[in-house]
C-alpha cells in the first residue's frame, strides 16, 4: 500500500493506493487563504499539518487493515512557499504563497546584481519564487529574518512532521531560485545574494529517493505494521506530471486548474528566460522539464460566474459547441501574469462588448482568452526547444469539451483525456511513495487509460489562429497606455 499526500492551496488531499496503484480510500481537509494586504497571499504552515492529521486520520478510520500495510509515502505541495523555521522547528510567520506579488522590486533589484540567477537558476526572478520573498522579508521584517534557522518549502515542512528531518527534492527546490538547476544542486552565488548560505536550505533528494522514514509515534497512531519510508516527492506540477505518466522527453500536459499549465518533459536543462519560462528539475532522476503558467486559467471562469451570479457548470452549458471564435476578446490577467510576460502589475479586461454582448458571448471569450494564454504559454515553450504532438489534460476544466476543442486546435495538438479518476498532483505522489519503497522507477509512472481524445478541428485552426493574432496586440498596446 502507498499514500499520496498532496499540500494543495486550498485543500490537503491524501490517497491510498494498492500495489496495482488502485484507489482503496481517500480523504481531503479544506485550507484557507489569508489576503491581510493587496497582492499578499498567506498561509498558516500549521494548517497543513492539521490537515495531514485529519486526513490520514480519517484514512486509517476506514481501512484500517489497508493502513497497516503502507510501505511507502510520497509528497507533493503546491511551489514556492517561503515557510521560515526558527532553531525549534517553530514557523515564525505564516508562509508567503506562489501567487504572492509584494516582492516586485526585489525582482529587479535581485536580476540587477546577480545574473546568474537567470543562468543556473534557469528562470526569470519573479515574485512567485521563493528567493525574492526572502529578500523582502529580509528588507522589511529583519527580526524575523535574523531568526530564519531553516527555509523550506510546504511540503517539505510537512515532511519535517513526518519524519522529524530537513529535506528537499530536485523538482520544488528548483523554484525556490537558489538550485543550480543543471547541476540539481544548491548554488552557494544564488543563496548568498539573499543573504543565505547551505546551512538555511534542507538537504537534497530525488523525487523517487528515500528522505527517511515515518515518526514511530505516527506510526502507532495509523496502526502501521512498520515504517514506511517517505519518498522526496515533488513539486505540484512535476508530482502530476508523474500522475498521468508524462515521464519521458517530448510528453507532456496541459492543466486547467486554477492556474493553467502548458508542461513538456526533457533530457537537459533548457531555459527560455526571455519568455519567462519555467525550466525545473523533474522529480525522476536525470530528467527536466519546462513549463508556461498563466495565473488565472478557471480562476477566469469562476470569476465571471460569480460576477454574473451563475457556476462555471452552468455557462460552459450554455455555450455548447463552438464553431469558431468570439467576437469579444478577453485577457486573463487577473491577478498579473508569468508566462510570457512576467508582469505582476498587467490584469483583466474585456474588448469588443456591444450592446448585443450577453453572458454566454462573455463566457466564450473567457474560455478563447484563457486558451490564447496557453498558446502563448506554447510558443514560449517551442522558443525554449520543447515540442509535444499530444498532450493529457487534467484539471477541473478538462470537464469542458468545447474548451479542449478550442485549446486543441489553437495549440494544434491532440489533447487526451483521462478515464474517470484523480490522475493529479496525489496520485503521482503515491507513485513516488512506491518508487522510494521498491527502490525503482521501472513500469510505476505509466499513462492512464484514454477515455476521449480531442483532436485539432480542422474547421477551427485557421480563425483561431486569426484571432490569437488579433488577441496578442492587446497586451502591448494596454503597456503602451500605461496600463
Amino acid at each position: 500500500m502507498y499514500i499520496g499526500l498532496d499540500i494543495g492551496t486550498s485543500s490537503v488531499k491524501a490517497i491510498l493506493l494498492s500495489a496495482d496503484q488502485q484507489l482503496v480510500a481517500q480523504a481531503t481537509a479544506e485550507l484557507t487563504v489569508e489576503r491581510p494586504h493587496s497582492s499578499w497571499s498567506e498561509q498558516d504552515p500549521r494548517s497543513w499539518w492539521d490537515g495531514c492529521l485529519k486526513t490520514m486520520d480519517e484514512i486509517a478510520a476506514q481501512v484500517p487493515q489497508a493502513m497497516a500495510e503502507v510501505q511507502g509515502i510520497g509528497l507533493s505541495g503546491h511551489m514556492h512557499g517561503a515557510t521560515l523555521i526558527d532553531a525549534n522547528d517553530k514557523p515564525l510567520r505564516p508562509c508567503i504563497l506562489w501567487n504572492d506579488g509584494r516582492s516586485a522590486s526585489q525582482c529587479v533589484d535581485l536580476e540587477a546584481r546577480e545574473p546568474k540567477f537567470l543562468s543556473l537558476g534557469g528562470n526569470r526572478v519573479m515574485p512567485g519564487f521563493t528567493a525574492p520573498k526572502l529578500q523582502w522579508v529580509r528588507e522589511n521584517e529583519p527580526e524575523i529574518f535574523a531568526k530564519v534557522a531553516k527555509v523550506l518549502l510546504p511540503k517539505d515542512y510537512v515532511r519535517l512532521c513526518l519524519i522529524g528531518d530537513y529535506v528537499g527534492e530536485m523538482s520544488d527546490c528548483a523554484g525556490t531560485l537558489w538550485l543550480d538547476v543543471a547541476k540539481r544542486d544548491w548554488s552557494d552565488e544564488l543563496l548568498a545574494a539573499t543573504g543565505l548560505t547551505r546551512e538555511h536550505m534542507p538537504r537534497l533528494v530525488e523525487g523517487s529517493e528515500v528522505s527517511g522514514s515515518l515518526l514511530p509515534e505516527l506510526c502507532q497512531r495509523w496502526g502501521m505494521k512498520s515504517a514506511p519510508v517517505i519518498a522526496g516527492g515533488g513539486g505540484d506540477n512535476a508530482a502530476s506530471a508523474c500522475g498521468v505518466g508524462a515521464v519521458e522527453p517530448g510528453s507532456g500536459f496541459v492543466s486547467l486548474g486554477t492556474s493553467g499549465v502548458v508542461f513538456v518533459t526533457n533530457d537537459k536543462f533548457s531555459p527560455n528566460v526571455e519568455s519567462a519560462v519555467h525550466a525545473f528539475c523533474h522529480a525522476v532522476p536525470d530528467t527536466w522539464h519546462q513549463m508556461g503558467v498563466i495565473l488565472s486559467a478557471t480562476d477566469s471562469l469562476n470569476w465571471l460566474a460569480k460576477t454574473l451570479d451563475a457556476s462555471p457548470a452552468e455557462l460552459t452549458a450554455e455555450l455548447g459547441s463552438v464553431s469558431g471564435p468570439s467576437e469579444v476578446l478577453f485577457m486573463p490577467y487577473l491577478g498579473g501574469e508569468r508566462t510570457p510576460h512576467n508582469d505582476v502589475g498587467i490584469r483583466a479586461g474585456f474588448y469588443g462588448i456591444s450592446h448585443g454582448t450577453d453572458r454566454k458571448a462573455m463566457t466564450h471569450a473567457v474560455m478563447d482568452g484563457v486558451a490564447f494564454a496557453l498558446m502563448d504559454c506554447m510558443e514560449a515553450l517551442k522558443a525554449g526547444g520543447s515540442s509535444a504532438a499530444r498532450l493529457t489534460a487534467v484539471g477541473g476544466g478538462s470537464r469542458s469539451n468545447a474548451w479542449l476543442e478550442i485549446i486543441a486546435s489553437l495549440l494544434d495538438v491532440t489533447i487526451d483525456v483521462p478515464a474517470d479518476g484523480d490522475f493529479g498532483a496525489s496520485l503521482g505522489a503515491a507513485r513516488l511513495g512506491q518508487a522510494a519503497a521498491m527502490g525503482t522507477t521501472e513500469g510505476i509512472f505509466t499513462p492512464p487509460p484514454i477515455k476521449v481524445s480531442v483532436a485539432p478541428r480542422e474547421e477551427l485552426k485557421k480563425k483561431y489562429a486569426d484571432a490569437y493574432a488579433r488577441w496578442k496586440n492587446l497586451y502591448p498596446a494596454l503597456k503602451q497606455a500605461g496600463f
